[in-house]
């Protein structure tokens, strides 16, 4: 009887419904080429902290997997092993934690760069996020980036911005400009629990680039 439904893997559906190609990135997993309305299943292991999957634009692999992208680039590898350069969108998951929860947020701590939307089936969850503004387009000229929205942090890299620890860190104008456009995520290291959602242990999810 040890082995209860805690033991399953989650599965997430990756999906890439931009009018371009992202390459799609999640650690653990990999990476995968998208192409508009392709998707990637990964399969993660239960208990999985520290879970991430975001999307890389224009991005050039050689025969070996070995490349480099303008963004959300981890390390030049198409099969990424490690988090992705700012700036990117992020989605963000730890599994089977406190009380038998997932924990899973859209995160712009580190920037944006493609639009996207996390969700799963509606049993016992307390939301799916979105994130789908043009936050490249109206991005504050000092955050602009090469393809994406730079956050604060990465631009001026003060404790002000990037809230290192032991930092008395608040909103500022620039976190506020990527809250008021995507409310459900987090807009900087500190934001408070309305960014954070829970779903059951052994729920499915589903990331969608340009929802």
């Amino acid at each position: 009887a040890l082995l209860s439904a805690s033991a399953h893997a989650a599965t997430f559906d990756i999906r890439n419904n931009c009018p371009y190609t992202v390459w799609a990135a999640a650690v653990p997993g990999g990476g995968q080429r998208l192409d508009n309305g392709q998707t990637w299943t990964i399969n993660v292991a239960a208990g999985t902290t520290g879970g991430r999957v975001w999307g890389r634009t224009n991005c050039n692999f050689d025969g070996s997997g070995h490349g480099s992208c303008q963004t959300g680039d981890c390390g030049g590898l198409l099969q990424c092993t490690a988090y992705g350069a700012p700036p990117n969108t992020l989605a963000e998951y730890a599994l089977n934690q406190f009380n038998n929860l997932d924990f899973f947020d859209i995160s712009l701590v580190d920037g944006f760069n493609v639009p996207m939307e996390f969700s799963r089936p509606s049993t016992g969850c307390t939301g799916g996020i979105r994130c789908a503004a043009d936050i490249n387009g109206q991005c504050p000229s000092v955050l602009k980036a090469p393809g994406g929205c730079n956050d604060p942090c990465t631009v001026f890299k003060t404790d002000q911005y990037c809230c290192n620890s032991g930092s008395n860190c608040g909103p500022t104008n620039y976190s506020r400009f990527f809250k008021e456009r995507c409310p459900d995520a987090y807009s900087y290291p500190k934001d408070d629990q309305t960014s954070t959602f829970t779903c059951p242990e052994g729920t499915n999810y589903r990331v969608v680039f340009c929802p």
